[in-house]
């Protein structure tokens, strides 16, 4: 018989408490769902929003740094490739002048040498045609010696002494 007993309790039970039993636990459900989202909410996702937000902060601010460091680096990079360029032109034009000096100087050098062996060779010939005109003269006398010698044995003394 107690088992009948209990079997009733259940299906009066069962009757009261159906599948949407309206009475105070729905509304104290609601309040606790609502009191577990606040305090969730203090103490878990606003902290963790906090933390978010302030790493995003961080990253958008390392972010604008590096971009403000690439634009000065790519900045200098171009300053000293326009350096680089006209120290480049400059030794161009040194080397260039240089160069057109050393030319000079080889031209007046090689101007100079000439003009030495111009005038030696001028000298040369001088001394080699008054060499020739000495040696022309000497070979006058000689000559006219020898001349009259052969004429003397030739004709005799007599001829040649009157003329």
């Amino acid at each position: 018989m107690t088992h009948w007993i209990t079997l009733l309790a259940v299906e009066e039970v069962a009757k009261e408490g159906g599948l949407f039993d309206l009475d105070a636990t729905l509304p104290l459900m609601a309040i606790q769902f609502l009191v577990l989202a606040l305090v969730l909410n203090a103490t878990l996702y606003k902290p963790l929003g906090n933390a978010i937000d302030g790493r995003n902060d961080y990253i958008r601010s390392n972010q604008l740094e590096a971009q403000e460091r690439l634009s000065k680096t790519e900045k200098l990079a171009e300053e000293y490739e326009q350096s680089l360029a006209g120290a480049r032109r400059q030794a161009q034009t040194i080397i260039a002048d240089a160069q057109a000096e050393a030319q000079k100087i080889a031209a007046e050098k090689i101007a100079a040498v000439q003009k030495q062996a111009q005038a030696e060779k001028e000298k040369a010939a001088s001394e080699i045609e008054q060499q020739k005109q000495a040696a022309f003269a000497s070979l006058e006398q000689q000559v006219d010696s020898l001349s009259r010698q052969i004429l003397e044995k030739l004709l005799g003394a007599d001829i040649v002494s009157r003329r």
